[in-house]
């Protein structure tokens, strides 16, 4: 990667909103990111999916300056991380995972109180200030004490405080976690319009519905690596096949289908009797699974079969469900 203030560098500034060529972090003897390469274009949405653990956070703690890499070089909105930190902090906005707002203050001054860290003029912010505010459904609150927001409230005051000076590259950390689908649904539409605009966002994200309505591109991180970078539709299209789903009607029928069953990328879920398998045929597939289950005796409640999904990705190339559905299930 070349510096962006050479000819080749310009032009990848224009196309670029960040560079990473080969980032490392360890934290004492345990190495979260293991040579880390992307390149995110300016105006779309890049999502960075990957089991609890795996170093979403890391990577966007890094970018925003918040945290120091051991190796690698980090170019955001055309600033070298190692000698330009306060240039990216300037051009930056960020949510993270938990909010970071005043309890004691209302809505409306903890949106005032970040227009003045972001160095914004007086009309700046006036003019900023109720657009965010209707934008998040805050407008009747904003002149409430935060500590009487619930949760949801509180988190959509935190994204509206992470867009005040409208950055041109915004870092979303799981932006939804804690809102209700209401909630989440206006958030998407937002994060949508900010494209629209121009926006560059970085998200990372548990609900694998909002990666597969919102992303340009996916990577997936695992083991401290990138190993899937692509848009959604050629990462599904890579898992390729289709699945079917067979739910059973008692634990007893769930146990003996298990034995029975064969096929490829098999799981289950033993809590809703659930069996999942990729079936390669279709219909003659089904067919032959049906007529196991009816020679022995083993009633099916419920059958599926559906296309590829982003969880079918993540499965498929992690190994396991993601935490959202892990934590469902447990």
């Amino acid at each position: 990667m070349k510096e962006p203030n050479d000819k080749e560098g310009i032009q990848k500034v224009q196309e670029y909103a960040i560079e990473i060529e080969n980032l490392r972090k360890s934290f004492k003897k345990l190495r979260v990111l293991n040579g880390i390469n992307l390149t995110i274009k300016r105006g779309e949405v890049f999502t960075l999916l990957g089991p609890n653990g795996a170093g979403k956070t890391t990577i966007i703690r890094i970018l925003s300056t918040l945290l120091k890499p051991d190796s690698g070089k980090i170019v955001v909105n055309g600033y070298n991380l190692k000698t330009q930190p306060q240039e990216i902090r300037q051009s930056i906005g960020l949510t993270g995972q938990y909010t970071a707002v005043d309890e004691y203050l209302t809505g409306l001054e903890n949106l005032e109180m970040m227009g003045r860290l972001y160095h914004l003029n007086r009309s700046e912010i006036k003019q900023r200030i109720p657009k965010l505010l209707k934008q998040f459904d805050l407008v009747e609150a904003a002149h409430r004490p935060v500590k009487t927001y619930s949760g949801g409230m509180r988190r959509k005051l935190d994204l509206a405080a992470g867009l005040i000076a409208s950055p041109p590259i915004v870092f979303l950390d799981e932006p939804t976690s804690s809102l209700d689908p209401r909630s989440r649904l206006a958030v998407w539409e937002i994060i949508k319009n900010l494209v629209t605009e121009g926006t560059t966002v970085f998200l990372t994200t548990q609900h694998l519905e909002e990666a597969d309505a919102l992303a340009d591109r996916v990577a997936v991180i695992n083991g401290g690596r990138i190993i899937a970078n692509d848009t959604p539709e050629r990462l599904k299209n890579l898992v390729g096949k289709e699945r079917l789903e067979l739910v059973f009607k008692t634990h007893e029928d769930f146990t003996r289908a298990l034995t029975i069953i064969k096929g490829n990328e098999l799981y289950s879920d033993q809590k809703m009797f659930m069996v999942s398998l990729a079936v390669e045929r279709g219909v003659p597939d089904i067919q032959e699974i049906l007529n196991q289950m009816e020679k022995a005796g083993i009633q099916v409640e419920a059958l599926t079969l559906r296309k590829p999904t982003l969880d079918d990705v993540f499965m498929h190339f992690t190994g396991r469900k993601t935490e959202e559905e892990e934590g469902s299930n447990s």
